[in-house]
């Protein structure tokens, strides 16, 4: 009897699963398995761990929701602790499985996991949690344009976006194949209630994430006036602050894509509906700028080998990070942010330029950090944006400093942000 492990990554989710619907069509049995790798949760080289309580609680919160999914299918999924390889040889060894299949990462780490994986067994990889596919890009990897516009431009210009694949109606495990979800020592985080400040009570796992889709589009029709609220710093609905469910993949970009399309027909297309698709394709850029530059996107002269100065002066990044640089403005962001895990994207613009600009630090300070304290983080997004703010990606400008003063004139006129995370 075929068998396969279907090992979960950044997909948490049945529906428009590629990885999935493979494992599905071609073994009689599939092994629903997650890894929970210490490594990627433990210290970064500044001395802080990689993942604080708010991410962990909703990946947490994911990983429960998509164990109940798997469940109504009549499979079971199956947490494990330590190195990929490892763990998937351990099952694959005890449960016979003849082949992995798993969604691509793009993440330099997250390649090192795949190769490692590939060495021991047959793995097989499926389509990255992009809205377009690598195949169908008008130009190969290696031949990515270099900055965002071009990339646009051309990718505008290719085929549609492909069709959402369906869950399965039913997801064949072995008899004995039970469920095994993480305790809180797997993965410890510190229990918190959601800050009432908070722009959204956020939530992990696919059943909240589509509830967010259908809040934003259908219910409010936010959508429609997207691209002139989307940097407003208060409110719920003022962006579709659909990232996190993105990241750990409860939504799919082609999902989110379709729905905006099937929004369009019914309630008409403008520069708001335009301008969220406009934003998953920035989304896919960042992901693809990692595919082809690899360990660089992490490197201090990352992927333009730019070297640039910057300190590691603890004094100072203390500061930053508390909300105690006497910037107001910049101290609002960074007080949302530690209060939450969330912060707009506006707000990131300013941190990571003051950050790097006016407190004269090195940009993987702040990255790392973001890395820790962002519900939606995401390796390709996170560090490309460093990159470009600190000079040393695909910005074609050496330098992209925020005046905080200008900024909070335009975005916080009244002071009414800095009062409320003062």
């Amino acid at each position: 009897m075929s068998r396969a492990i279907l090992w979960f990554r950044n997909d948490l989710r049945l529906a428009d699963n590629p990885a999935l619907a493979a494992a599905c069509a071609v073994h009689a049995e599939v092994l629903p398995v997650l890894i929970i790798d210490p490594v990627q949760h433990g210290l970064s080289p500044f001395g802080f761990e990689r993942s604080g309580s708010f991410r962990r609680r909703f990946i947490h919160e994911g990983i429960v929701d998509l164990a109940a999914a798997l469940r109504s299918k009549g499979s079971a999924l199956s947490v494990r602790v330590g190195g990929p390889a490892t763990s998937l040889r351990q099952v694959a060894t005890l449960w016979k499985a003849d082949v992995v299949h798993a969604q691509r990462l793009y993440g330099w780490e997250e390649q090192q996991q795949e190769r490692a994986v590939a060495a021991e067994l047959d793995l097989q990889l499926h389509a990255p949690n992009t809205l377009l596919l690598p195949g169908d890009l008008p130009f190969t990897m290696d031949r990515l344009p270099h900055v965002f516009t071009a990339f646009r431009t051309q990718v505008e210009k290719a085929g549609p976006v492909r069709e959402v694949l369906p869950e399965p109606e039913r997801i064949t495990s072995p008899a004995y194949w039970g469920e095994r979800l993480p305790s809180r020592e797997d993965l410890p985080y510190v229990p918190y209630p959601n800050d009432p400040r908070g722009a959204l009570a956020f939530e992990g796992g696919r059943t909240a994430g589509l509830a967010r889709l259908k809040h934003y589009l259908w219910d409010t029709r936010a959508l429609s006036s997207y691209k002139q609220t989307r940097n407003a710093l208060l409110g719920a609905d003022n962006s579709s602050k659909f990232s996190p469910w993105l990241a750990t993949g409860a939504l799919s970009a082609r999902e989110v894509w379709h729905a905006v399309k099937h929004y369009e027909a019914e309630h008409g297309a403008n520069e708001s509906t335009y301008w969220l698709v406009f934003e998953l394709l920035w989304r896919d850029f960042f992901q693809f700028t990692a595919a082809k530059h690899g360990a660089d996107l992490f490197k201090r002269a990352g992927i333009a080998h730019r070297p640039i100065q910057g300190d590691h002066d603890e004094r100072r990044f203390q500061s930053w990070r508390e909300g105690r640089t006497g910037q107001p403005f910049i101290d609002a962001n960074m007080r949302e942010l530690a209060a939450t895990g969330w912060m707009s994207n506006r707000g990131r613009q300013n941190v990571a330029s003051y950050l790097v600009h006016d407190l004269g630090l090195d940009w993987r300070m702040g990255a790392w950090w973001f890395e820790r304290m962002l519900i939606d983080h995401d390796a390709c997004s996170n560090w490309g944006n460093w990159q470009y703010v600190a000079g040393v990606g695909n910005d074609p400008r050496e330098g992209r400093r925020f005046d905080p003063e200008r900024q909070a004139g335009l975005y916080d006129p009244d002071g009414v942000y800095a009062r409320r995370w003062s």
